[in-house]
């Protein structure tokens, strides 16, 4: 009687198990996207130097619109992303923090325009922004601290050669609050 018990318990089970991700859509993996040619002092070698180490670290995979979704838009390669990046636990809560990969050219406005190769260098480094925050961990700053100061300067000095692109991303997201574009979680790549 007990092993029958035992059997119909655990044949019922599954009926009244949740799937977490019932709701999800999956996504094509992320691509590598090659970082573009700047748009001036192309021969100056740190020049050259900032974009080889752009393209090996795969900053245009998170900071170009699409790049998180399988479907790139090459014409904002470091432009930032309408694609969000979930920055906490999609089992927790219903609608998690979302951040979005900012832009990258030297856009006064929509980019980094305003900062100094001085202050990208710190981010990359030691993770601190140009305000003093520290920059999010789905911002690999801990790995990049391993960089050279020669290799975070030749970083710097390619992403204020690019060209301007005055593309905005969304503002980030609370935990709570639904995203108003679509985002994946970190680890996981599907979004909701």
């Amino acid at each position: 009687m007990r092993r029958l018990s035992l059997c119909l318990l655990a044949a019922a089970l599954p009926a009244f198990a949740a799937d977490p991700f019932d709701d999800y859509e999956p996504v094509e993996n992320a691509l590598v996207v090659a970082a573009p040619a700047p748009a001036r002092d192309a021969a100056d070698p740190a020049v050259q130097r900032g974009r080889y180490l752009v393209n090996l670290l795969g900053c245009a995979s998170c900071h170009t619109d699409g790049a998180l979704l399988g479907a790139p838009e090459e014409a904002r390669a470091l432009a930032g992303s309408g694609v969000g990046i979930a920055i906490s636990d999609p089992l927790r809560v219903r609608y998690p923090a979302v951040v979005y990969p900012p832009n990258l050219t030297p856009d006064p406005e929509a980019g980094i325009g305003e900062w100094p190769e001085e202050d990208i260098v710190r981010l990359l480094l030691e993770g601190m922004g140009r305000h003093g925050g520290r920059a999010l961990p789905v911002m690999p700053w801990q790995s990049y601290a391993r960089l050279t100061p020669e290799d975070a300067t030749a970083i710097a000095r390619y992403l204020k050669r690019l060209a301007p692109n005055p593309h905005q991303v969304p503002a980030p997201v609370a935990e709570g609050e639904p995203a108003p574009a679509p985002y994946v979680h970190v680890g996981l790549y599907q979004r909701r």
